[in-house]
């Protein structure tokens, strides 16, 4: 597995160094456009240097794409993008937030998975209602990863970008909690009843998301408190940062509990306790500068792959033709998943639908997805449900995160 990290990171910074000097685009766009082009000389190989076509496959199986993210670099992730949001301002629109990222995800769900039932239906490809809902609930969360790193040259409103970051960092982990329930109902069926089905689920909720969100809590103070001891030496300050990601994700583990909504709670008290954005003392500079390199580093090895793994797919006109559709209903189902919790509260602008329509363009999905389809067993129709997300990332991360400047321009013009 070394081996293969190491040339998926030499590329990540290879094509990083490319798009800095020439392409001129928001970094993971650049990365992933340049892993696409990539795949074509590839893919050509394959029947004039069949053992370099090899090779390079059993790079992309070797790095395990699924493990590599969901237990690995996405607490990383997390906890770095949380370490410079504002919690202040976070606070302000927490009551958005939380509906966009409870409600909004079981909307979306249930709306993708009953869509994407009856265009199979259609189309002639099986794919059992259950499995749709499956497929539902791993594409509606946003990806805080693809959202964060876009819209740092997005230049939209600070109260709406918050509302999008805010959403994008807290959803994943309920969405990975609904995979988890509707995967628990696939295996219970006709052995259990609805009644204990019901209690299974609520118990891996209380389990998945509070425990998560508590534990975050507990790591994040611990490490604080360490860090606060530490007036001249940022070096073991950033080791502390670095224990609380790698311990406290392993300790999720074993718990059984959500890392990705631990590390985002950490991540939030520590960076807003220590003022991390204001970048005076060493301790501040260390963990901004530290964890700022990390999040580029493993930013880029997570676009290069998801770029660089369309080559191991295998499209057919149904599955593209499904896809296709797949986009259409997931922008329907994010902007009716928005628009809805949204009109339950109050807001100051004239026009809600403005931020209602920018919220449904800038709504990305990314790695989590794909990783997530990744996980699902061909009796769960996970062939074709990859495919189908990876043709939303695509589309997503490259039309819409391409687009969503402009998009805003045009829209407040």
């Amino acid at each position: 597995m070394f081996e293969s990290f190491s040339i998926i990171f030499t590329i990540a910074a290879l094509f990083n160094y490319i798009n800095y000097k020439w392409l001129k685009l928001p970094t993971t766009i650049g990365l992933m456009i340049l892993s696409l082009v990539l795949i074509i000389p590839i893919t050509l190989s394959e029947t004039v240097f069949p053992e370099f076509y090899r090779f390079f496959c059993d790079i992309i199986v070797n790095a395990d794409f699924k493990t590599l993210l969901l237990d690995g670099i996405l607490s990383f992730l997390l906890f770095a993008g949380a370490l410079h949001v504002n919690l202040a301002a976070l606070t302000k629109e927490k009551k958005s937030i939380f509906l966009f990222a409870t409600l909004g995800v079981l909307i979306s769900t249930f709306i993708v998975g009953g869509l994407t039932f009856f265009a199979s239906q259609l189309i002639g490809l099986e794919l059992p209602f259950l499995h749709a809902l499956l497929f539902g609930a791993l594409i509606s969360p946003t990806d805080p990863i693809a959202v964060m790193a876009i819209l740092k040259k997005a230049n939209i409103a600070e109260s709406l970008g918050i509302k999008i970051e805010g959403e994008s960092l807290f959803n994943d982990g309920i969405g990975v909690v609904v995979v988890s329930g509707i995967l628990l109902i696939a295996a219970a069926t006709g052995e259990h009843s609805s009644a204990e089905i019901g209690a299974e689920i609520g118990t891996l909720f209380l389990e998945e998301a509070v425990g998560g969100l508590v534990y975050g809590l507990l790591i994040g103070f611990l490490g604080l408190k360490c860090i606060q001891t530490l007036k001249d030496n940022p070096q073991l300050a950033v080791m502390i940062t670095l224990a609380v990601v790698m311990g406290g994700t392993a300790g999720a583990f074993i718990l059984h509990i959500s890392a990705p909504l631990a590390m985002v709670v950490a991540g939030l008290l520590i960076g807003n306790k220590i003022h991390v954005n204001e970048d005076k003392n060493p301790i501040q500079k260390a963990i901004s500068s530290f964890w700022g390199i990390l999040d580029d580093v493993f930013n880029g090895i997570l676009f290069v792959l998801i770029g660089l793994a369309i080559h191991l797919l295998h499209f057919d006109a149904n599955y593209m033709l499904l896809g296709t559709l797949a986009i259409l209903i997931v922008l329907l189902a994010r902007f009716i998943s928005v628009f809805l919790p949204y009109s339950l509260l109050k807001h100051k602008e004239n026009k809600p639908i403005k931020t209602v329509t920018i919220l449904t363009w800038g709504g990305l999905r990314g790695g989590i997805s794909i990783a997530l389809a990744l996980s699902l067993s061909k009796e769960l129709s996970g062939d074709l449900i990859l495919h189908i997300t990876y043709i939303i990332v695509l589309f997503s991360i490259i039309v819409q995160g391409l687009s969503i400047g402009n998009v805003v321009k045009k829209i407040y013009s």
